[in-house]
Formats: C-alpha cells, sequence, structure tokens
C-alpha cells in the first residue's frame, strides 16, 4: 500500500506594530503615494496581516506553499522602495533556511502575495517577517498528518470588474473615462478554483481558494487590514473548524478590480465584509461538493529571463509631444467653474426654458424677440467650449501621470541593468489542480490564454510569487494606453517567453502522471 501524502499547516502574525506614525516610516520615494493627510496618522489594525504555510510531503519531497499579506513580496529595488514591506532578499533567505532546517527545496517554495492595499508600512520589521514566516513553515511541518485531497470548481461574478474600458477609437482606457467614449468592458474571470486538503478522518484540514480581484478596497479608516480575503479566510475557517486554514491565492488579476470599491463608487461603496462573504459562501459550496480522495503533488520549476521594455524614452518623447499638442489646442471661454456650473444645471434641468421663465420665452416668440434664444446659443457654445477644456486637461493631466510612471519605470530599468531579469516560472499540481506562479500582476486575457493551453481541466494561475516585476500585458496591449501596459517593467517579447515556458512545465507535469 502506497504512503499518503502528509500535510500540514501553520500561521503568524506579521503585522506591522501599531502605534508608530505612517509618515515616519514611509520611504522618501513612497511619500508622494500615500496621501499628504495620512502621513500623521497612527498605525491602528483591523484585522491582523498573516503569513500562513500549507506544506505537502509524500515522503519522495516537500513543497511549501505561503500566503501573505502584503501588496508584493521581494520588491524594493524594482518598486524603488515604493512597496517597501519586503526585503529583496527576503525570498532567498527564507528559501536558504527552509531547504536547511526543513528539507524543502528552494524551487519548491511559492510565496503568495495576496495584494492587499492599506497605506503605508503593512508589515513587521525584516528580520521578524523572516523569522515568523519561517515559524509558520516550521509549524506547518512538525504537524504533518496523513490527509486526502480533491479539486472543484465555482463561479463568482459578484465580485470583480475588468477596469481597463475598451473605447470607440479602440484605445483601452484604465479607471473612470467619459460615458460617451466607452465601446466595451475587457474581459473578467469569474472563476474561484478550490482545492479541499482533509485529515484521513475527514476533518478539514485546509482549503486553498485561487480567485482574481485586485483588493483596492482599504478599511474606511485606512487601517491594516488584510481586505476582503482576509473576511473570506476568516468565515471559512470559523465554519469548517478544526484548526482548519484558508489559503487565498491571488489569480490573473492585474486589470481587474473590485465592481463596488471607494474608486467607483463614492457614495455607496460596497465594504470588504459583504465583499468578503459573498466570495466565501461561493467556495464553500464548492467545497462541499469536493469528495477527497487519496492524492499527491508535482512541482516543475523553470527559472528564466524576461526583457526589460527599451522603449519607455520613444513612449515619453510620443506623449510629450501630444501633450504639447493638447495645450495650444486649448480655448479661452470667458466662463469660470462656478459660472459654468450655474449654466450646466440650468440648461440640463430645465432644458425647454434654462435662462429665464417660460413665460418669456413665448412672450418673444409671439413678438419675435430673438434675444432669448440668441443667449441660450450663446451659453450652449460656451458650456460645449468649456467642458471641451475641461476633457482635455483631464487627458493631460493622465498624460502627466503617465510620464511620471514611465520615467519611474526607466530609472528602475537603469538600476536593474542589463536587458533582462530573472523570474521563477512554477507549476504546482496539487491533485487534479494545476497552478501556474509568476512573479508579476497577470492580466485576464494572459490567464484565459494559459487555461486554454492546459491539458488539464483544473488551471488557474498565482500572479506576484517569488517577487514582483509589476503588470505583464499582453503584447497587443502595449500601444493602446491603458494603465497596466504604463505602469511596465517589461518588454512585449515576456508574453512569448512565458507561454514557452508554461507549455514546458504543463508537458514535464503530464510526464510525471
Amino acid at each position: 500500500m502506497e504512503p499518503h501524502l502528509l500535510a500540514g499547516v501553520g500561521k503568524a502574525d506579521i503585522t506591522a506594530e501599531p502605534g508608530a506614525v505612517i509618515g515616519d516610516l514611509l520611504t522618501e520615494q513612497a511619500k508622494p503615494h500615500i496621501p499628504r493627510e495620512l502621513w500623521d496618522k497612527v498605525i491602528e489594525v483591523d484585522d491582523p496581516l498573516l503569513a500562513k504555510a500549507l506544506v505537502l510531503d509524500n515522503g519522495s519531497t516537500r513543497l511549501a506553499l505561503i500566503t501573505m499579506d502584503v501588496t508584493a513580496v521581494g520588491c524594493r529595488t524594482t518598486s524603488q522602495n515604493i512597496l517597501d514591506d519586503s526585503a529583496d532578499d527576503f525570498i532567498p533567505r527564507l528559501s536558504e533556511r527552509l531547504q536547511a532546517e526543513l528539507d524543502i527545496p528552494p524551487e519548491n517554495v511559492a510565496v503568495c502575495a495576496s495584494h492587499t492595499h492599506p497605506p503605508g508600512r503593512t508589515l513587521c520589521d525584516d528580520e521578524e517577517q523572516l523569522r515568523r514566516t519561517f515559524t509558520a513553515v516550521q509549524e506547518a511541518v512538525q504537524n504533518l498528518t496523513s490527509v486526502v485531497l480533491g479539486v472543484g470548481a465555482t463561479q463568482e461574478e459578484r465580485v470583480s470588474i475588468n477596469r481597463t474600458s475598451r473605447t470607440k477609437n479602440g484605445r483601452h482606457k484604465s479607471g473612470p473615462w467619459p460615458d460617451d467614449e466607452i465601446e466595451s468592458l475587457g474581459p473578467v474571470d469569474t472563476e474561484v478554483g478550490v482545492v479541499r486538503i482533509d485529515r484521513l478522518e475527514r476533518t478539514p484540514l485546509a482549503v486553498v481558494y485561487d480567485f482574481s480581484s485586485h483588493i483596492l478596497m482599504n478599511s474606511p479608516n485606512d487601517n491594516l487590514s488584510a481586505g476582503f480575503p482576509g473576511v473570506t479566510s476568516g468565515f471559512l475557517e470559523k465554519n469548517l473548524g478544526h484548526g482548519a486554514l484558508a489559503f487565498f491565492l491571488q489569480g490573473a488579476f492585474g486589470d481587474l478590480m473590485e465592481i463596488t470599491c471607494q474608486y467607483t463608487e463614492r457614495t455607496n461603496p460596497r465594504t470588504t465584509s459583504e465583499t468578503g462573504l459573498m466570495l466565501a459562501q461561493s467556495v464553500l459550496n464548492a467545497h462541499h461538493d469536493i469528495h477527497p480522495a487519496p492524492g499527491d503533488f508535482q512541482v516543475v520549476s523553470r527559472t528564466i529571463e524576461l526583457p526589460l521594455r527599451r522603449d519607455i524614452p520613444k513612449v515619453v518623447a510620443a506623449l510629450s509631444q501630444q501633450q504639447t499638442e493638447w495645450a495650444a489646442s486649448l480655448d479661452h471661454v470667458n466662463l469660470d467653474f462656478k459660472s459654468f456650473l450655474l449654466l450646466y444645471l440650468q440648461y440640463h434641468l430645465f432644458p425647454e426654458f434654462p435662462a429665464r421663465p417660460a413665460m418669456r420665452y413665448l412672450r418673444a416668440a409671439e413678438t419675435g424677440d430673438p434675444l432669448p434664444a440668441s443667449v441660450d446659443r450663446r451659453n450652449r457654445l460656451a458650456m460645449e467650449r468649456y467642458l471641451g477644456n475641461l476633457r482635455l486637461m483631464e487627458n493631460m493631466a493622465r498624460n502627466e501621470f503617465d510620464m511620471r510612471t514611465l520615467r519611474k519605470h526607466q530609472e528602475i530599468v537603469e538600476t536593474l541593468g542589463g536587458d533582462t531579469v530573472p523570474a521563477q516560472i512554477q507549476g504546482l499540481k496539487i491533485g487534479e489542480a494545476v497552478f501556474i506562479t509568476a512573479p508579476m500582476e497577470i492580466l485576464t486575457e494572459v490567464g484565459f490564454h494559459v487555461k486554454e493551453m492546459s491539458p488539464f481541466a483544473h488551471t488557474y494561475l498565482i500572479s506576484n510569487v517569488n517577487g514582483y516585476y509589476h503588470y505583464s500585458p499582453p503584447a497587443s496591449y502595449y500601444s493602446l494606453g491603458s494603465y497596466e501596459a504604463t505602469e511596465c517593467l517589461l518588454a512585449p517579447e515576456w508574453e512569448e517567453i512565458f507561454y514557452q515556458t508554461v507549455q514546458d512545465i504543463f508537458a514535464q507535469l503530464q510526464s510525471l502522471e
């Protein structure tokens, strides 16, 4: 009789110490990215940020799947210290210790960032972070027990939306955009992949769920929080009982966001609790339908070289030229915002008789007085020109932001040196589920393509694993203007290299069956 698969779980609190002042912990590079009114805020915690570990042992090797409630891991240099929570050497130092003390090969370590977005410093200091994360894995190893597992999936359509609109002129625009210019939305992957791991006596040990969304919903008080996945995992753990842990894996989420969050719903955003509980119920329903059985795992790991962008100066020059042309096209209008707003309300609330009582318009029509109609024509023309200026200024503000972002990435490219960066891509096959990991924010279209390529029925992406190289859009997106193609270090050729690597991983995983 073959030995049963062993599994163990552990966790540690890695939250920053409450009481410190946010501004005191910010790097100079990070300060422009945090609202000035929050610099003097004292760090408070709504719910703890955790490092969780799931260790699998099949008698031949071990796998450590580690989830961390943080925006990204190992990314100080690649973020210009804006994402300052996790040191550049965190992954190699942790992997070295896991191999030396717990016999877990470095290629079998997957550290997955949730991408939660609280403002400012979120995690404890570097040494404590390393120690506590190791302790979580050590706890999992110490608690290894025989398990059975199963895989399932469900759909959750109420949480995520593609934030990058397709406009009528063929461009991609992220965030709010004039209604009359939007043609359609980008794709959304609503699938939730679920792995159920039970002890032999059928008590739950772990549930792993892979879902795609950006976790932009912050605490209403800007306190530290794991976001809605923290609510989801807490609900699952409470309902499963028996000390089971829930592990959130961030999917192909780069161009997604929550449907209702503070960026789109200014007056009535959904809370993290509402969103987290919706996802939790979907995961729990899928979990109930899974029938665990004896299983195994395999790991295939590849470290590849991905090309860095070399087109940034050219792109910035083109945007700068566009900025000059837009500035030249601004048209003087004899209105200020106050007078424009009053006119705008009058002419949209009362379009038939906007500027004076109806009797004045009717009398003017009887007497042939052209003045009311003439005034309305002038006012409507002035409003149209003023609105045109507003749209131009919105475009110029976005353009300026894009140029700053691109210049930042050019500086990062120059700091990194060379033409490429190393990236670890893993294929983790746990039972019938296959997870492809990547150290980037994978976009939805790429995630769908990987699923289409896969010979495995249950295939999922895990973004932001073992490093962070920002967004990785499809090559076809680079010229279309989205935020994801601007906040981007990698050259378009990354995509084909990635697909070739994933195809190789799939083939090797098949050969191991």
